[in-house]
Order: C-alpha cells, then structure tokens, then sequence
C-alpha cells in the first residue's frame, strides 16, 4: 500500500469501500471519539489504524479475534520496516476504545515491546533557524514558519488558529484544538507581530490566520508539510527537518536562554513535565560548562 495513502485519511475511504461492515464500525468510532471529547487528530489516527488492520484482514477490526491482532502487531515488529512507535500505540489505544464501544472490555490488547532506541528529538541551531526562515521566498510561507518557531507550535495548532486569535493589544496568542484538548495562551514576539500584520496587509485572510485553497478552508497538513521541505531544499541543511523540529528548537532555545523547564513545559502545553524533560538531553545549559575531560588531560 502506498505511504501517502497511509499518511492521510485516504486509507479511511479505501476501507469504508473495501471491507464490508467498516463504515458503519467508523461511523460509530467518529461518533464516539467527538463526543467524547477527544480530538478529530486521534479520530485521524485511530481510524488510519483500524483501518489498515481491517484492510489486511478484509473483516472490520472490532470482529476480529485477540490472536489475530496481537499476531497482527508482532508480525510487525518482527519486520525489517518496523512501523513507528505512535503506530502500535495508536493501534493498540485505538482497538480499545473500539472495545469499550461495542461492551467487550474483557478482550486485552497488549502494546508489543518495541526493540526500537528512543531517538533525542533534531534540534536547530539558532544559526540554523536564521538561514532556514531566509530560505523561504513567499512572504505567506515565511510567517508560517516564523510563527512555528516563535511560539512552539505543533502543525496542527498553527493550522487551526483564526485571525481572532492573534491578540495585537495584549500580545498574546490563543491556541485552540491542542493535541490534548485544552486551550492556553503563548506571547506573541514583538518581532513576530511585525511580520504577521505585513502578512495580513498582503494576504488579508478571512477566518483562518492561514487559508487553505478552497475558501473557509485552513492550510492543509500536506500544505505545511510541502513549505518546510521546500524551504529545507533551498537552505541547504542537512539535517531531517519537519515541521515539528521548529517547536524542538524552540523548547531547546528557550532552555539554552534560561527559562525554567517548568515555564517551558506550559508554554509548549505538555500534560505532564516528564514529556518536556527530553529537551534537557539536547539543550547547551551554561550554567555549568561542558567540557571533555580528554582536553584537560594535556593542560599545562
């Protein structure tokens, strides 16, 4: 199956046409997960899943045996293309809300034990982030990637946010639909507030700070994704960039700068400090300097 079918929720359609009984089973999935109060990335995320398990099985995933997801997901590991981390999680999470849906709360689905090093996030440096914001030639692109890094935004709050949203007199902004549903405030840079009001002026966007191609629409996922590899392209950077490597820097430079983590952590709008303490592995903190002690061997 082709990736960018598995990226999107293109494998969604393919499943509703292709597995009988599917559509009705993620009818009631979507149903449930917004009601519930969950966001519609996790109804992305679990349907994605649940739908390429139930492709491979042509049955929809709720019918199907503990045994054959479970060996379902240790074929998997066993791979030589071992699918990401979040995948078995979103799998996993996602066969057990199933479950709860349809009152079978007595199946279990173990999450496999995953061989797999967890990697420190790519960190820009500040050089970096000044040669690669450069690198964008379109002004609308250019504020996009300006605004990721200045207030540590994921794709998707960047995506969401509306024009009310940028608060001029206070500077502030609000980021709405976060990843764990809870709204919180980020400063707006001053510098930032410059650019974005040139952008206005430029684009004058309706509802969504930044539009999509069809109107009322917000920028596209795909869209984001697009601008940060073209920009990559022309700065000549090698390392691997997304767009979630901008809000890496940014948690990683507010550190180096002498923010408290705790500050960082509701800045970036961690649930839980554990998840911001991984930024203390890449940041340069100062106020101890590091050093290796093989240079101080040969110090006279």
């Amino acid at each position: 199956m082709e990736k960018n079918v598995l990226k999107t929720g293109k494998i969604i359609n393919l499943a509703k046409s292709e597995v009988k009984g599917f559509a009705q089973m993620y009818q009631l999935l979507e149903q449930k997960v917004l009601l519930g109060g969950l966001s519609s990335s996790t109804l992305l995320n679990y349907g994605r899943c649940l739908a390429k398990i139930s492709l491979h099985f042509k049955t929809p995933a709720h019918l199907l045996e503990e045994e054959q997801i479970s060996g379902y997901l240790m074929d998997l590991v066993r791979s030589e293309h071992q699918p990401s981390k979040s995948y078995f999680k979103h799998t996993v999470y996602g066969m057990r809300f199933l479950y709860r849906m349809h009152d079978m709360e007595d199946r279990i689905i173990k999450l496999p034990t995953l061989k797999r090093v967890d990697k420190l996030p790519v960190v820009l440096s500040k050089e970096e982030i000044k040669i690669f914001v450069k690198s964008s030639r379109i002004l609308k692109h250019k504020a996009m990637l300006c605004l990721l890094y200045s207030s540590g935004l994921r794709s998707q709050e960047l995506r969401n946010l509306l024009l009310r949203d940028i608060d001029f007199d206070r500077m502030m902004i609000h980021i709405r639909q976060t990843k764990y549903n809870k709204d919180r405030y980020v400063p707006l840079s001053p510098l930032m507030a410059r650019g974005l009001k040139q952008y206005i002026m430029a684009y004058n966007p309706k509802q969504y700070l930044f539009n999509g191609k069809e109107t009322g629409s917000s920028m596209s996922a795909r869209g984001v994704q697009w601008t940060v590899r073209e920009t990559l392209k022309r700065s000549g950077i090698k390392k691997e960039v997304t767009a979630h490597t901008l809000r890496h820097s940014y948690a990683t430079h507010l550190l180096e700068m002498g923010m408290n983590i705790d500050s960082v952590s509701k800045l970036l709008g961690h649930s839980h400090l554990n998840t911001t303490l991984v930024y203390l592995h890449v940041a340069r903190l100062n106020q101890v300097e590091l050093f290796s002690p093989f240079d101080r061997l040969y110090e006279r």
